[in-house]
């Protein structure tokens, strides 16, 4: 017969739920230093078009 599991403290789905977004709000900041960087021309790790590669190609 199925028996009910035991539930799960609230400061563990506190952790979890914590661990969680920490890793969303990491990944936020780094594509909001990759846009700055790609606005800036900055960038070495993003490759883009220059100016005179999309008038060479039109």
């Amino acid at each position: 017969m199925a028996v009910p599991k035991k539930r799960t403290s609230k400061s563990k789905t506190n952790m979890r739920k914590a661990q969680w977004k920490r890793k969303a709000r990491l990944e936020a900041q780094k594509a909001l230093s990759l846009g700055k960087s790609v606005l800036t021309q900055r960038s070495h790790s993003f490759v883009y078009p220059s100016a005179e590669e999309e008038e060479e190609e039109n």
